[in-house]
């Protein structure tokens, strides 16, 4: 993969050449289908655009709703939707609303239930790392914890799509810098606002996490999502630099501003044990990208499925299900944002190969997937009106409340 010595490139195919190897790859575009479907795309606001078309695909027809967003106009930007905190769930429709966007679809995937570990609550938090109006909100879990498809080879849970304060929208990685400075001696700290954390290791949980509990953090291991919860666990509580309160297990309400509340497993909880109330304890973290140096205005996590112009190799081909995506070209500055239908006669969608190859199609360069099947949503205002409405039909019938997405902001 090249995404860790990202480069921005402007080469593209002919159109008749990307149409022959999407259709090798079992899907190619073949133009709107059901009557009233928008040929040549509706504006939205200014720099934004919204389209459908149907695509055939390898179990059928799919039909894609699509809103494309040029970043070079200065009136549209894009960020993170959410619900306020990270262990939060709310529908796409709600949260682009609230927040007073024109647009958005559904983001990263996040832990939808606990079946595994009956008793545990779902925090419905999501999986890979997310940064809203410049600040980081979470860390990516350990590969193993992840919901969702089997990641493809070569693509890990800190691989997000992201754009940065020079307006370019870019794939990239983010990992956790931090560290618990103590009486003792330095600490490191493998986790922030998670729902699982590293084995043997330390986690910060802040005023933004929410306050679903934090017990989840320490079930499962780094490499079986299934595997029992700890049962050598150790909380400690610092509040303005000093721990306030300690407890064998981990608590749940919300945090205040000026609190941080650490949590360890195995080795992080015998580190933690020895803390005292009164001690003096400063948590420092920050998320580092791999590939630029660029600050993140906003990310969120998903998987790569196009890098520079190519698929990712061992994309899997044989499974269909409705996908959300998000596409990048024009050098960082047209993002393409495109969630597939799940009415009954298109709920096959497609192939994580197929939505690769459709991506490319639309001369896009990189293509993150995000989650799909019953979170697949894309809202859009129609124009004039004060509120948006929901484009696609979702799988489940009605929208499914999700951690977080991607939203379109206009200053029209």
């Amino acid at each position: 993969m090249t995404r860790h010595q990202k480069r921005f490139g402007t080469t593209r195919a002919a159109l008749a050449l990307l149409t022959a190897i999407s259709a090798l790859a079992g899907a190619t575009l073949v133009g709107a289908a059901p009557a009233g479907a928008v040929q040549r795309g509706t504006e939205i606001a200014p720099g934004v655009r919204y389209e459908e078309f149907d695509i055939a695909a390898l179990k059928g027809p799919a039909h894609a709703h699509v809103l494309t967003v040029d970043l070079r106009d200065p009136r549209v930007r894009l960020d993170l939707l959410h619900p306020g905190a990270v262990a939060a769930r709310a529908t796409v429709s709600q949260q682009t609303t609230g927040q007073g966007a024109v647009a958005g679809v559904n983001g990263d995937f996040f832990n939808i239930s606990e079946a595994q570990h009956p008793g545990v609550e779902a925090t419905g938090a999501s999986v890979g790392p997310a940064i809203a109006r410049g600040r980081a909100l979470k860390a990516a879990v350990p590969n193993g914890q992840r919901f969702g498809p089997a990641l493809p080879p070569g693509t890990s849970t800190e691989d997000v799509f992201g754009v940065g304060v020079d307006r370019r929208a870019r794939l990239d990685d983010l990992s956790l810098d931090g560290s618990i400075r103590t009486p003792e001696g330095r600490l490191p700290l493998r986790g922030l606002n998670q729902y699982a954390l590293p084995v043997n290791s330390i986690g910060a949980f802040t005023s933004k996490w929410g306050g679903v509990s934090r017990v989840r953090a320490t079930c499962g291991t780094d490499t079986d999502r299934a595997a029992p919860c700890s049962t050598d666990t150790y909380e400690v509580t610092v509040r303005r630099g000093r721990v306030v309160s300690t407890a064998d297990t981990p608590g749940s309400g919300a945090i205040a501003s000026d609190t941080t509340v650490l949590v360890g497993r195995e080795t992080g909880a015998q580190q933690l044990r020895k803390l005292f109330a009164g001690e003096r304890v400063k948590v420092r973290h920050r998320l580092v990208a791999a590939a630029s140096r660029v600050p993140y205005r906003f990310a969120l996590g998903g998987y790569p499925v196009l890098d520079d112009g190519r698929p990712l190799p061992g994309l899997d081909g044989s499974a269909s299900a409705v996908r959300t995506a998000v596409g990048i070209g024009d050098r960082g500055r047209r993002v393409v944002l495109l969630a597939l239908d799940g009415a009954p006669e298109y709920r096959t969608g497609l192939t994580i190969a197929e939505v690769a190859s459709i991506m490319r199609e639309l001369g896009l360069v990189d293509a993150l997937s995000v989650d799909g099947g019953g979170s697949s949503t894309l809202v859009a205002r129609d124009p004039g009106a004060a509120t948006v409405s929901v484009r696609n039909h979702p799988s489940d019938g009605r929208e499914r409340p999700v951690p977080n997405g991607i939203g379109v902001f206009s200053t029209r």
